[in-house]
Order: C-alpha cells, then sequence, then structure tokens
C-alpha cells in the first residue's frame, strides 16, 4: 500500500514508525513531516490546512489510504475532501469531528444522551460567559469553544481568574465559551480505534499538563506521558467504554455522523467512576509516543479495518512493559519562545536501550539540528514497570545538549508512586 501521513509533530513520528513496521506498506509519504519522520517516509511540502493540495498530492501519488494526524485539517473537512475524490481516508468527517471542534456540541451530546459528564453552561457572550462564573463559583473551568491547539482551557481557582478567562476568550475571536463545573479527581486518558459503529479499546495514558515539575505552572500541550495508566483498571475502562465512548459512537452513527478514526476520551476518575472531560477526534500528542510503541498489531492493517467498517471481533493488544516519554520544549513555552537554537547528541540518546526520540518542533540546517517549535522532541523509553522506563528516558535526556530548551524532571511520577506503595 501507499500511505499519505499528514502532519508534522511528535503523534505523527509515533505514527510513522509504528507504519513503518507494516509488511503491507510500499511507500510512506508525509505531507508535510519533520526530519524525524523523514526516516521512515518521503516528505513533501504540503501544509496540512492547504486542503486542495492535498487532495492533489494523494492522487498525482495513487495513495491507497491517508492517515490524517492533527486536528485542524480533520475539523475542515480534509477526510471528505479526499473521499469525494476516491480516496480512503483514516479520520472523522468534518461533521464527526465536532466532538473535538466544538466544546459546545459534545456538553450538549452528552446531555441528551445521559453521558457523565460535567455540569455546564453554553455562553455565547462576555456578559452570560460573567453570569455562569458567578452561578458555578470557584473553582470552575473555562473552555474556548474552538480549536485552540491544546491550550483554550482554564481552571479557574479563583473568580478573578475565572472572570479574566472568560474576557480572554471573548477577546480573542472565539464566539462562544462552555463554563463548566471544576471535577475533583485524577485525569486520565482512554483511546478508542472506531470504523462508525463498533470501539475498539486502543490502549491507555496519563499525561502532564501543566509546564512545570510539581504540576506547575501554566498549562501546555503536553509535556510527557506514560502507558499503561494504573488508574484505568480493567473494569474501569470497561465502564468507561460502556458509559461514555459506546454511547457516542452510537448516538454519533443515529445523528449521520459516524465516527471513523482514533477516538480521545480525556476522563476524570474519582470513587472509580469515570467522567468525560473532554474529546479529540485523534490521537494525542504526547500520548501517541507512549502508547503506539506498545502496540502488537501491524497498525496499518488495524487502520484499514477501521475505514472499511470491519473492527467487529477485531481486538488491539499491547506488550506489557510500560512506555514514559519527556517532552523537551523550547525555552519560554507555552509563553514566547525562540527558533533556530542548535540540539545536539540525538544520537546518542536514541543509541541507548529502548529509547527512541520523537520529533515534535524540528527542522534542519546542513547537519545540524534546529528547534523550530515550542514543544520539540518527545524522548521515550520503555521498561519492565514506569519506574524502569522513567529512569532509561532521563538518562538519554541528560545525553542530549541543548541549553535552548527544557524539560520536567517528574514526568511519571504518580505511577511511580503508586509503585512504591
Amino acid at each position: 500500500m501507499i500511505v499519505l501521513l499528514l502532519g508534522s509533530g511528535g503523534r505523527e513520528h509515533a505514527l510513522a514508525a509504528a507504519l513503518a513496521k507494516s509488511p503491507k506498506l510500499t511507500r510512506l509519504i508525509a505531507a508535510p513531516g519533520n526530519p524525524g519522520i523523514a526516516q521512515h517516509a518521503e516528505l513533501r511540502e504540503v501544509p496540512v490546512d492547504d486542503l486542495e493540495g492535498i487532495v492533489r498530492l494523494a492522487t498525482d501519488e495513487k495513495v491507497d489510504l491517508a492517515v490524517v494526524g492533527p486536528e485542524a485539517p480533520l475539523v475542515a473537512g480534509v477526510v471528505d475532501r479526499l473521499k469525494e475524490a476516491g480516496i480512503k481516508a483514516f479520520g472523522p468527517s468534518a461533521a464527526a469531528a465536532r466532538l473535538e471542534g466544538s466544546k459546545a456540541f459534545t456538553k450538549e451530546l452528552c446531555a441528551r444522551h445521559d453521558i457523565p459528564t460535567a455540569g455546564f453552561r453554553r455562553c455565547r457572550s462576555g456578559a452570560e460567559g460573567h453570569a455562569a462564573v458567578d452561578a458555578f463559583g470557584a473553582p470552575v473551568v473555562i473552555k474556548a469553544d474552538g480549536l485552540a491547539a491544546g491550550k483554550g482551557v482554564t481552571v479557574a481557582m479563583t473568580l478573578e481568574e475565572a472572570h479574566a478567562a472568560v474576557d480572554d476568550v471573548f477577546a480573542g475571536g472565539f464566539g462562544e465559551a462552555v463554563v463548566e463545573e471544576f471535577m475533583e479527581g485524577e485525569e486520565a486518558s482512554l483511546f478508542a480505534l472506531c470504523d462508525g459503529t463498533t470501539a475498539l479499546v486502543f490502549g491507555e495514558a496519563q499525561d502532564h499538563k501543566r509546564a512545570y515539575d510539581g504540576d506547575e505552572g501554566p498549562n501546555t500541550g503536553g509535556m510527557g506521558a506514560y502507558s499503561p495508566a494504573p488508574i484505568l483498571t480493567p473494569a474501569l475502562v470497561e465502564k468507561a467504554m460502556a458509559q461514555i465512548v459506546r454511547p457516542t459512537v452510537k448516538a454519533m452513527a443515529e445523528a449521520g455522523a459516524p465516527f471513523t478514526g482514533f477516538l480521545y476520551a480525556g476522563l476524570m476518575i474519582e470513587a472509580n467512576a469515570p467522567r468525560l472531560v473532554e474529546y479529540n477526534v485523534r490521537f494525542g500528542d504526547p500520548e501517541a509516543q507512549v502508547v503506539l510503541p506498545r502496540l502488537k498489531e501491524d497498525l496499518l492493517d488495524l487502520l484499514v479495518a477501521a475505514v472499511d467498517g470491519q473492527l467487529a471481533g477485531r481486538k488491539a493488544t499491547f506488550i506489557s512493559d510500560a512506555a514514559l516519554t519527556v517532552v523537551m520544549a523550547a525555552n519560554g513555552y507555552p509563553g514566547a519562545y525562540e527558533k533556530g537554537s542548535e540540539i545536539r547528541h540525538v544520537a546518542e540518546a536514541e543509541a541507548r536501550h529502548d529509547v527512541t526520540v520523537f520529533h515534535a518542533g524540528t527542522t534542519t540546517d546542513g547537519e545540524r539540528l534546529l528547534a523550530n517549535g515550542g514543544r520539540v522532541l518527545a524522548v521515550t523509553a520503555t521498561g519492565a514497570d514506569v519506574r524502569e522506563a522513567q529512569a532509561r528516558a532521563y538518562t538519554a535526556i541528560d545525553d542530549i545538549d541543548w541549553p535552548g530548551g527544557f524539560c520536567r524532571r517528574d514526568i511519571g511520577w504518580r505511577a511511580v508512586a503508586r509503585l512504591e506503595e
């Protein structure tokens, strides 16, 4: 098969590495890709927001399957455009991608179908947002209704912070906000592979959203993750699938927008009960970097089965080893940061046992590897347990010479603490 992979981040590097293992793969083309993805794929300089260019590339290269990594082209309808051109595409239609594209759409779907989630108010103006904040009190959660690259959520611990967040949402060009009750508990991520009617469990993980050690600092797109997630026991996974994921897939099919692709359920766990925080309609980043290295099956084979509506009776299985990834980000992230600083000794880090360095925001200048984004590398290691994976990941990070970047030094602390109980 000739496969086209869309995207240029750490998630797409993890997808490329997994797809490259398939005996069914003839050629892997990535647009636009990055220097890490170039180890597995032919790169094409077509940005993911150029839908016409993507369709033209897929047609010219006689692509058998397009795999869409990031959310923005999914919400924009790239899968619909590819299918209209006669090209198989893995990912949800624009109608189904509303599960991530609109927080309000998802919350209202949950309300209609008794899917457990936080209480909420949909706010179409600043005045409605401020009124909702006063009604809920602090702490409270404010979400921009739209794509915000993982940074459109404020968990406000004071009313002053909450009102400022409402102002930021409407000043930032978002037409709506969702104000939610604050949920207590521990967050975890559950992934499902869906074909429109069937949803298979496709691994679980826990990530670290805050920028600094001890879960301090601003929210980010994710500073690290590990898989499996000890809190998500098999019984709890089944409860989440039965109460949250499968009812959602059924509701979308009944609404005429069947969901095909990766459905990422962010869950809040309290007293052994899961509630939905939000959905993403693609694999997580950096969660892909810890789930995909543990996958036993042929990823390409599973993606084709999903697109063809043939997941019934299939199963995704994973090695028992744990995986942990630490994100190395540019100094200043998630605020203003500089591009162009040189990164050295990545090859030495990758030479270590059970270590992979996934590229996220990198570029090259001749032989030099340069930072070209906020989150730049994801250093992933596997081990018999999360403690061993953590030790290997940080040993590899210490090999890398990058004064222009930083990382958290406590990724996996919850899982390690559980081992030590």
